[in-house]
């Protein structure tokens, strides 16, 4: 099995194939503390791409209530304590910085789901499991259930402020992470699963596929699906025609996928970032909105990194949570996130609104300095707000958003204040 360096993890690991990479890598941005749970993001997919004969039950996009919420139920659960099982005790992290470019988290000292496969012996590439049909069939299971101690006087009836609650669940919005290193690409028997060169897509080839659901079992984020009337597996192609602007709507600019055009939270940010061919992590691009947001000021987050795949989904942690829980989710990145989330840096505050503010892909922001407009105390240190104002380009470096930190306000006409 060759070595590949994952920067996620901090070290080099094992996978089935030598490392080779995209030009540039599809990725995206989910801010976990706006989003609403309203499932528009669900449906527009679901009605783009899932909506035939045979797929009643395939939701390449869905929003789960986390903790005990999944789709398909216990995914995460389960594959977490297959690696418990493989690596007893040993699934830990040195969150000491690794000093090596790119190592921006520490070093994961467990096993991935690669080498637990190969530790265990076999043919697998990949630990995992292959989910029942009954597991598939409630998407929203356990919608808005919350964690908590309901048999403590008082738990639900007192207040309760950050920065953990005592009783708290949190939304989890999920697609395919297009990984650097797909789980699903390295277990499947035909080769039918590949990456595009030119934007690090994800792909099944389904002239070659036979089903034999492979890709189903060893992805541990369970986003490749089977479908029974045809025989093959399917899975979220990423919106490759908005991406690479062949799609009719995107007049040859690189548009974001439906998911994340529709989100009226405004909590979604998808992009496309420049890799370094000989390492596979990012090019240096401070201009570039995601690369800030992730190598920058770290406030976003990669998805369950230990496993491996080192996938390109990336998440703004939530405020109120209990810090163990985050950090097994999302690795040891998670105490600064929300730091640099709760009290803002001045650019990180400006790049916030860009989230939602145009269909365009932005390959570029701009940031044009405003006014001090407010001077507070955040966990105990100053921190000022400035109305700065940020701008975003398209890849052809047409202006596609212009936004000010402090949002303008309409005041309706008397005349009109009882129209729609």
């Amino acid at each position: 099995m060759p070595d590949v360096f994952n920067w996620q993890l901090g070290r080099a690991m094992g996978y089935r194939f030598p490392a080779a990479y995209p030009k540039r890598q599809f990725a995206f941005v989910f801010n976990i503390n706006r989003c609403l749970a309203c499932q528009t993001c669900t449906m527009a997919c679901k009605s783009t791409w899932t909506f035939s004969e045979g797929q009643e039950y395939m939701w390449w996009n869905n929003v789960e209530t986390k903790p005990y919420g999944g789709y398909p139920q216990g995914w995460d659960v389960k594959t977490l304590a297959l690696l418990e099982q493989a690596n007893p005790g040993g699934q830990v992290w040195d969150a000491r910085p690794a000093g090596r470019p790119g190592s921006i988290y520490g070093v994961f000292k467990g096993q991935t789901i690669f080498e637990a496969a190969q530790a265990k012996g076999g043919q697998e590439q990949a630990l995992g499991y292959l989910p029942t049909d009954e597991e598939y069939r409630s998407p929203n299971i356990y919608e808005d259930t919350a964690r908590g101690r309901r048999g403590e006087p008082g738990v639900y009836g007192m207040g309760t402020s950050l920065p953990e609650h005592t009783t708290w669940f949190f939304y989890l919005q999920r697609l395919c992470n297009h990984c650097s290193y797909p789980a699903c690409l390295a277990a499947c028997p035909r080769n039918a699963i590949y990456k595009r060169p030119e934007d690090g897509i994800v792909l099944i080839d389904q002239a070659r596929c036979r089903g034999y659901r492979k890709c189903v079992e060893q992805c541990p984020y369970k986003k490749p699906m089977y479908r029974a009337t045809t025989r093959v597996s399917e899975k979220c192609i990423g919106c490759y025609p908005r991406v690479e602007g062949t799609d009719p709507l995107t007049e040859g600019i690189p548009m974001e996928t439906r998911c994340m055009a529709v989100c009226p939270g405004k909590i979604r940010m998808q992009g496309l970032v420049e890799i370094d061919p000989r390492t596979g992590d990012w090019k240096p691009d401070p201009e570039n909105p995601l690369y800030y947001l992730v190598k920058e000021s770290k406030v976003a987050l990669p998805l369950y990194p230990q496993f491996g795949t080192q996938p390109n989904g990336y998440y703004i942690p939530p405020r109120w949570v209990p810090r163990e829980y985050l950090e097994q989710m999302f690795g040891p990145g998670v105490e600064h996130a929300i730091e640099q989330y709760l009290a803002p840096p001045r650019e990180l505050l400006a790049v916030l609104q860009l989230f939602r503010a145009t269909q365009r892909i932005i390959f570029k922001f701009e940031i044009r300095k405003g006014p001090k407009v407010r001077d507070v105390v955040i966990g105990g240190r100053k921190w000022s707000m400035y109305n700065d104002t940020v701008i975003g380009y398209d890849s052809a470096g047409n202006e596609v958003a212009n936004l000010s930190v402090v949002e303008p306000m309409y005041v309706r006409p008397r005349k009109y204040l009882n129209s729609i």
